[in-house]
């Protein structure tokens, strides 16, 4: 046998092996009968628990619309929080996390992890005091910054002041994850201005006694792309995900919205009818139904509407869409054609 022919077999046989040993994701989770999702719980506007025990907020929705496109039925999903990437996959039962994460190259290099569709542009910013009356970074000079000690957010600060000499009066907080106790920090004046992401500060400033009093401001000093994860082991339930989250930011460039999905599948153009099921071949090539963005649409809203009802200006959040507009608009959100 040439050698060229024998590496192509053995290059075959192998992958071949690896295809037999990975049960499809899909299948395990149609025959479960739920979508399981890992979050970061008691995140304000991402992930919450209401009073009644029912789970809402972006990320939430992220998990509900591909249940939707799986199922039909948003409400077949359980979540389970999950610390970071490397606690994902310590358990096999999750399918899909959806939680503030940032999409790296050594997350997805060094594990075995891929990253779907952006979500949420985020970055590092500041949550200042209105009393400052600060509109840039460089005023925060010389005043109390509270931060999170041993974070990224820290040594991102640090940075940014050494490299643009101003001078960092630093106040070293003990966790990033108690929201609560920065909150108290920040309305008691242990410091007036606090910097880590911005949908953390969002989620702190909601927290406040009295939110109007503080402002987020416009600079970011780093770029935080946070998307869903799902293992590396099953490429075509990557695609699901990936397209399940495109079909809703392509449903906001159409003008389909969950109010109107039902009129427009009835009236919409080719492009509005592909989406949403009437001309028949996109849930074919998922291996879904024909009406699995319609469901999920149907069940969440477009991406503007998941954004605008958890984290927009007319929720308690309170975030300017930014980046995360649709490109038309001046953001980076676009799908790519759904057909």
């Amino acid at each position: 046998m040439p050698k060229r022919v024998f590496i192509f077999v053995a290059f075959c046989s192998l992958c071949a092996s690896h295809a037999a040993s990975a049960a499809p994701r899909l299948d395990t989770i149609q025959k479960r009968g739920f979508l399981t999702c890992g979050i970061e719980p008691q995140v304000p506007g991402f992930a919450e628990v209401d009073a009644q025990g029912q789970h809402r907020g972006f990320d939430i929705d992220v998990c509900r619309a591909i249940a939707a496109a799986v199922f039909g039925a948003a409400d077949k999903v359980r979540f389970i929080p999950v610390a970071n990437a490397a606690d994902f996959l310590k358990s096999d039962e999750i399918d899909v996390v959806s939680r503030r994460l940032t999409w790296e190259l050594r997350r997805e290099g060094s594990l075995p992890l891929l990253f779907g569709p952006i979500t949420f542009y985020d970055g590092q910013g500041f949550l200042v005091s209105k009393s400052l009356n600060a509109q840039m970074i460089r005023q925060l000079s010389g005043v109390d910054v509270c931060v999170a000690g041993g974070t990224n957010f820290e040594f991102n600060a640090g940075s940014y002041f050494q490299t643009h000499q101003l001078a960092l009066k630093k106040v070293v907080l003990e966790s990033a994850g108690d929201f609560q106790a920065i909150a108290a920090a920040l309305a008691k004046g242990k410091c007036r201005a606090y910097t880590a992401d911005v949908s953390e500060l969002a989620a702190i400033r909601s927290l406040l006694p009295t939110p109007a009093d503080f402002a987020i401001l416009d600079e970011h000093i780093s770029r935080e792309p946070l998307a869903p994860l799902v293992r590396h082991d099953d490429p075509h339930w990557f695609v699901i995900v990936r397209w399940t989250i495109l079909a809703l930011i392509n449903a906001e460039e159409l003008g389909v919205t969950s109010a109107n999905v039902d009129d427009m599948r009835k009236n919409g153009t080719v492009d509005v009818q592909r989406l949403l099921g009437v001309v028949e071949g996109n849930g074919k090539a998922l291996a879904l139904r024909e009406s699995w963005a319609y469901d999920a649409i149907k069940a969440v809203g477009n991406y503007g509407e998941m954004f605008e009802k958890n984290i927009g200006r007319r929720s308690r959040i309170g975030l300017n869409r930014g980046l995360n507009r649709l490109a038309r608009d001046g953001g980076l959100m676009y799908a790519p054609p759904l057909r």
